[in-house]
C-alpha cells in the first residue's frame, strides 16, 4: 500500500463534510432547535475523529511495510557493540514516513524517576489524528565503569539523542542489521538490550568478557546471532552452577 491515506479516502465511512453541511444549514435555520444542532455537531466531531484515527492506523501500517532494515553504522567502545546513529535512522526512514503523512515532534516531560529524563514524541498524521509516545531514560553522565565523563549539558544531549533514536525505532518497528548479514532474518544479531544482558550476566558469574569472546570466536558481542541468544545465556548460566 503506497498511497497516503487521508480522512476523505476511507471506504465505507461517512464523509464529515456532508455532516458539516447539515450542521451549517441547521444553524442558519431559526426554526431548528439549538440542542439538535449541537447534537449534530457532536456527531460530526465523533465521525471526523474516528476517520482520522483510522487514517492514522492505515497509514502507519503502510509506512511500516516499506521500512527497510537499517545498518548499524557506529560502534560503542564502552559496550563493545554496534548501533545505528540518529542520522543513519533518519536518512533511511524520514522520506518514507513523511510520504505517508506523518511528522514527529520530540520534547521532554516531568519524569517521576529520580535522575531520569522523560523523552516524548508526538506522532501527527495529515488526517488529523496524533499519538503520544514516551520513554524514561537515565541521564547519560557516566561510562560503563561508572566514572563521570560528561558535563550536565553533554549528558542531557546524549540522553535526548538516544531517546529520539530509541522512540523512532519503536514507533515504526524498525529492525537493525549488521553489514555482513545480507539482510537475512537468520543473520540478525543481538540488539543493545540483549548485549547489555549478556554483559551483566558475565559480570554476575565472574566471567571474563574477552575470554568468553575468544571462546565464542567473535571479536565483539554484537556478532552473536540473535537466534543463538538463548543458547548463549544458558551457557553462561551454566558457569554459575559450577
Amino acid at each position: 500500500m503506497n498511497a497516503v491515506v487521508t480522512q476523505q479516502s476511507l471506504p465505507g465511512m461517512p464523509e464529515p463534510s456532508s455532516i458539516l453541511e447539515i450542521v451549517s444549514r441547521a444553524a442558519s435555520d431559526p426554526n431548528v432547535d439549538v440542542a439538535k444542532t449541537e447534537k449534530l455537531l457532536e456527531m460530526y466531531e465523533r465521525i471526523a475523529s474516528r476517520n482520522a484515527e483510522i487514517g492514522f492506523n492505515l497509514a502507519m501500517k503502510a509506512a511500516q511495510e516499506e521500512m527497510p532494515k537499517i545498518l548499524r553504522n557506529r560502534k560503542n567502545d564502552q559496550t563493545n557493540s554496534k548501533y545505528a546513529d540518529l542520522e543513519k535512522v533518519n536518512d533511511a526512514i524520514v522520506p518514507i514516513y513523511t510520504k505517508h503523512g506523518f511528522s514527529l515532534s520530540f520534547g521532554t516531560a516531568d519524569c517521576p524517576i529520580k535522575d531520569y529524563f522523560r523523552v516524548t514524541c508526538l506522532v501527527s498524521h495529515g488526517a488529523g489524528h496524533s499519538r503520544q509516545y514516551q520513554a524514561d531514560l537515565p541521564i547519560d553522565m557516566s561510562g560503563i565503569k561508572g566514572n563521570v565523563n560528561k558535563t550536565p549539558m553533554h549528558g542531557f544531549g546524549s540522553t535526548m539523542s538516544y531517546g529520539r533514536r530509541y522512540l523512532t525505532l519503536l514507533i515504526f518497528n524498525i529492525t537493525l542489521t549488521n553489514e555482513d548479514n545480507d539482510g537475512n532474518r537468520d543473520g540478525e544479531t543481538l540488539n543493545e538490550e540483549q548485549i547489555a544482558n549478556i554483559q551483566a550476566l558475565l559480570t554476575e558469574v565472574k566471567a571474563d568478557e574477552k575470554a568468553f569472546m575468544k571462546w565464542a570466536r567473535i571479536d565483539s558481542l554484537d556478532q552473536i546471532l540473535a537466534k543463538n541468544y538463548s543458547a548463549v545465556v544458558k551457557t553462561i548460566e551454566a558457569k554459575r552452577k559450577r
